[in-house]
């Protein structure tokens, strides 16, 4: 998986569960850092969402759950 399908489901979901258009929860999650499995061998990417605190809070659980899925990604 790339940086930016996982960015893709990542608001996918965040658009079905919790509503709302599709660019806000673009602009909440942010851009997908990917770092290299060298220094991070467990998992190499990390998003710092942005907006409302219930809104970061509903994107780091998701985050969590698809660090489970997808430790790696290109």
């Amino acid at each position: 998986m790339t940086a930016s399908e996982l960015r893709d489901q990542l608001v996918t979901v965040l658009t079905r569960e919790h509503l709302g258009d599709r660019r806000r929860w673009r602009i909440a999650v942010g851009e997908v850092r990917v770092y290299s499995t060298d220094t991070h061998p467990h998992c190499n990417w990390s998003v710092t969402p942005s907006g409302r605190a219930e809104d970061i809070d509903r994107i780091e659980n998701l985050v969590d759950l698809f660090r489970e899925r997808y430790p790696i990604v290109r």
